[in-house]
């Protein structure tokens, strides 16, 4: 036995001396690659990163931060990063620590320059105010209104803009002024902890309520003058709408909706079962303004002018026509963005693209890692809330991937772009070209897509395995048929001849339509995944960094560790037994297969959706409603693990009997003082944690907040604490706010 244990031993100790050995190697290679990296500058590219970090740590506080210190500490972090510029390292950690405050401070002056008003409950109000957008339906339209007058709202509770909806469709147009009765309430939080917080958002494009109109909505005469700003972007918005009521007229159906949405914005014409169509396809983004259209569109731009520009020999011999085709360029993407609404992944698309033109009138090369850094900087300057958006995530990933490819075959022909010619070859025929290039688009679709594919499975929850066959045709019918469809159809619209135009476009989508119908009808079409942990999703975003920016493979190798912990994040998700919203009228409970099922006499389709596909679960929110539920005008009644019971209660009256045999009591209203159950989530409590998950760990419930007790945020301010005795004219917390406008 002695022997084999000597042998055995002996072959350890020869395998870690040969590590030893290999030792000063690999460090010479690791040096050699942080040479490489260091002489190409790729340490620079994490300085945005680390600004999108300084951005997402703002947003993660429980109370608006003070200012002075990132400020401070971004003026010491510069003078020791210059201090220390002899030693690489501090310097980076010090330049690090300058971006990660710089996205810090960048986003809290965003905040305090926004300062929209929230409005604090459910009021029912007359509005009166000017138009400033308005999205057409099938029935009925959405519109946003910049409010003048607010009966007696206080001035603090009174939003700049609502966002209301109205059944039938109202004769109105942007840049009228209306009045309007409307049921308001404050923009939704998330339904579930750490969802999609929806109030966020609204307060950063400064809606501070949403309701819907009760009754007509009343042209009248204005009684404040509007601004200039405001009459330009709503003789836009109606020029949009004339135009996408034009193009889905002449097409029709879905197809028109479709065109309409990729040529003007207006998506609101779109079908429900065609948006799930083209989901489940993996094209959803083709009724988007994104990146793809602002790049072909600039293309366009630029090789027309300098294709014209050309044919006169004086302009070509004694101008920079290349330099004045960037310009015009420049500013066609400028009057696109304008034309198409401006939103927030267009806004990024052309950040992007002004500034790769600018690198084309500065003599620079164009499409390089650098200058996605600096468009990735703007944005964090500009409106760093969008960093946290999946358009910012998905195109600044896809546009990152395709230039790491780009720079790899930039990389396979060496530092010399024009080698000795060589001998000659016959011709490629045109098939062979063909298939090269398409091996090229789907080389460069799979890259893309594998960069983005983390970001999609957070945000959406499912993912498409034939995203390689959708993406190509979707981006051929972009490049054939909306763009150039687009650009001469609106060049056409004021003489009345661009209805073959718009045939056109219909052709392309149509045949996009039918072949999301082949991809989505095939096996496996659809991947629904969990709710990620939080901080999954960070990992994943620097393993995706990491691949991207390094050039040496040895560097890139520390993507597989963030990639590794990011993928134990998304597979060790919440996975919730009772999901409460923050509105508290509805459940859902996880039934004795395992699946969500929702429990309420109310139907909140969006909650719905939500809860299912975090849980992974395809299913029709209808079809996960329980069909015999314990329910009557009182509330409802729901099975719980080991014996125990929740109770929705609706009623008042139900209070007493429901809070002494329940174990978990759930309610919209705010319940006695006399009601302790093992747990109680009321008006009141809902209103300090959001929405709250639980889960069985076979002892007791384990909870889990959306938000802090603690939370105050101009987009989620703490909730009101009640008096104990009302106020004159003051509703107390526990009547229906929305029957006294002036309860505060």
């Amino acid at each position: 036995m002695s022997t084999p244990s000597r042998a055995s031993a002996g072959a350890v100790a020869a395998g870690w001396a040969g590590v030893a050995a290999s030792a000063p190697a690999w460090r010479d290679r690791f040096a050699a690659a942080i040479a490489r990296e260091s002489e190409e500058r790729r340490f620079f590219l994490w300085i945005p990163i680390a600004a999108v970090g300084g951005v997402a740590l703002n947003l993660a506080a429980d109370q608006e931060p003070a200012l002075w210190p990132p400020a401070v500490l971004i003026a010491l972090s510069a003078f020791f990063a210059w201090f220390s510029r002899y030693r690489p390292v501090a310097r980076g950690l010090w330049i690090g620590l300058a971006a990660l405050s710089l996205g810090f401070l960048s986003m809290g002056l965003r905040t305090q320059r926004v300062g929209t008003p929230i409005l604090d409950h459910v009021r029912i109000v007359t509005l009166q105010g000017f138009v400033e957008e308005v999205d057409f339906r099938s029935v009925g339209a959405r519109f946003v209104l910049r409010v003048v007058d607010a009966d007696d709202l206080p001035g603090r509770l009174t939003p700049r803009r609502v966002r209301l909806t109205a059944r039938a469709t109202p004769d109105i147009a942007a840049g009228d002024f209306v009045e309007a009765k409307a049921r308001l309430l404050p923009p939704a939080h998330a339904v579930q902890p750490g969802g999609y917080d929806f109030a966020r958002d609204a307060y950063f494009q400064g809606v501070g309520a949403v309701g819907s109109a009760l009754g007509a909505v009343r042209r009248m005469a204005p009684t404040a003058q509007a601004t200039a700003p405001q009459r330009f972007f709503a003789a836009i918005d109606r020029a949009r709408n004339r135009l996408a009521l034009r193009v889905n007229a002449i097409i029709g159906g879905d197809a028109g909706a479709i065109a309409a949405a990729m040529v003007t914005g207006k998506r609101d014409f779109l079908s429900r079962d065609a948006k799930d169509l083209i989901r489940e396809a993996g094209i959803f983004h083709i009724i988007t303004i994104s990146g793809v259209q602002m790049t072909l569109v600039a293309g366009i731009f630029f090789v027309v002018a300098r294709r014209l520009l050309a044919l006169s020999p004086t302009l070509a011999t004694s101008f920079p026509i290349k330099k004045i085709a960037a310009i015009i360029a420049m500013t066609g993407s400028l009057f696109y963005d304008l034309a198409t609404g401006s939103r927030v992944g267009a806004e990024r698309a052309l950040i992007m693209t002004l500034i790769v033109l600018g690198a084309v009138v500065l003599d620079r090369r164009a499409l390089t890692m650098r200058n996605l850094a600096l468009a990735i900087l703007a944005v964090v300057a500009i409106q760093p809330e969008a960093a946290m958006g999946v358009s910012f995530q998905l195109s600044f990933a896809a546009v990152a991937a395709l230039v790491a490819v780009m720079e790899a075959r930039l990389d396979e022909q060496g530092p010399d772009p024009s080698p000795p010619a060589p001998r000659a070859k016959p011709a490629a025929s045109p098939l062979s070209r063909l298939a090269s290039k398409l091996r090229g688009v789907l080389f460069a679709t799979l890259c893309a897509t594998s960069a983005t594919v983390s970001f999609m499975a957070y945000h959406f929850h499912d993912m498409s395995p034939y995203v390689l066959i959708g993406n190509p045709l979707t981006l051929g019918v972009i490049e054939l048929f909306a763009v150039p469809g687009a650009l001469l159809g609106t060049a056409l619209y004021p003489l009345g001849l661009d209805r073959f135009v718009w045939l056109f476009v219909g052709l392309g989508v149509k045949f996009i339509l039918f072949a999301a119908r082949l991809i989505a009808s095939a096996p496996g079409s659809t991947l629904h995944v969990r709710a990620f942990s939080p901080w999954a999703l960070p990992f994943l975003s620097l393993g995706v960094a990491s691949a991207v920016i390094w050039r040496t493979w040895l560097m890139r190798l520390t993507a597989l560790g963030f990639f590794a912990v990011g993928l134990a994040g998304a597979f060790t998700g919440p996975r919730y037994d009772v999901i409460v919203p923050p509105t508290g009228d509805e459940v859902a409970l996880r039934d004795a297969y395992g699946r969500l099922v929702m429990l309420g006499k109310r139907h909140n389709a969006f909650a719905a959706e939500q809860w299912l596909a975090a849980d992974g679960d395809d299913r029709d929110p209808l079809a996960a409603r329980i069909v015999d539920p314990s329910c009557d005008s009182y509330g409802c009644v729901g099975d719980l693990p080991e014996g125990m019971s929740l109770s929705l209660v609706t009623d008042r009256s139900a209070f007493e009997e429901d809070c002494a045999r329940a174990d978990v009591v759930v309610s919209p209203l705010t319940a006695p003082t006399t009601c302790k159950p093992r747990r109680l989530f009321d008006e009141r409590r809902l209103a300090e944690t959001g929405a709250v998950g639980l889960n069985w760990d076979g002892k007791a419930f384990r909870v889990e907040a959306d938000r802090s007790a603690l939370e105050d945020r101009p987009w989620s301010p703490a909730p009101r604490r009640p008096h104990a005795r009302p106020r004159p004219g003051v509703v107390s917390h526990e009547a229906d706010p929305a029957d006294d406008p002036d309860a505060p």
